[in-house]
């Protein structure tokens, strides 16, 4: 996908690997209670071990063209990440997700980031609709969706049961033929 990419002001878009689980590990650590406030992704790394084997799911799944993860480093930190968690090549979908610590908002990280994994996936790999589902209740992510460009297609009500209470789940998307970067 790419080696390393910059997003301006000391902070890179990199591939995040398992040979990175103990980077990734302190990273998740950092900004536990932040990043698992929406998302379960948090919680999925409980331990070195549990975050190695994400890292290696996702190195599987990028090995057979169904997914990829990068980091973004800020400063030679690991403060956060951008990732097409599900990518159908033949179908031309894919679905983007992110996270960031406390540390690295307000910088527009995961906006620059999250475009560029967008525009790779509908340049380089023929995506045709991206999609970006996030709860009604992640007020920073719906308003990167909306500075990406994208349209809610809708929400799906009472969708998930995320620690115990249920969300509601809305879905954007932007197509091929709307993007513009």
């Amino acid at each position: 996908m790419m080696f390393v990419r910059s997003l301006g002001d000391g902070a890179e878009l990199r591939p995040l690997e398992p040979w990175q689980a103990e980077e990734f590990f302190a990273h998740i650590e950092r900004g536990r209670e932040f990043i698992a406030q929406h998302i379960a992704f948090a919680d999925a790394a409980k331990d070195l071990d549990s975050a190695r084997k994400l890292l290696q799911r996702y190195a599987d799944n990028t090995a057979a063209d169904t997914a990829r993860i990068c980091g973004i480093w800020l400063d030679d930190k690991l403060v956060g990440g951008v990732m097409l968690r599900q990518m159908d090549v033949p179908q031309g979908l894919a679905e983007v997700g992110c996270w960031l610590e406390p540390s690295a908002t307000g910088k527009g990280l995961i906006t620059k980031a999250s475009r560029m994994i967008i525009d790779w996936a509908i340049r380089e790999r023929g995506m045709y609709r991206v999609e970006w589902r996030v709860s009604s209740e992640n007020a920073p992510s719906i308003a990167v969706a909306q500075r990406l460009g994208m349209v809610k297609d809708g929400v799906l009500r009472k969708y998930f049961l995320y620690r115990g209470v249920r969300q509601d789940l809305e879905v954007w998307s932007v197509l091929a033929p709307e993007w513009e970067n």
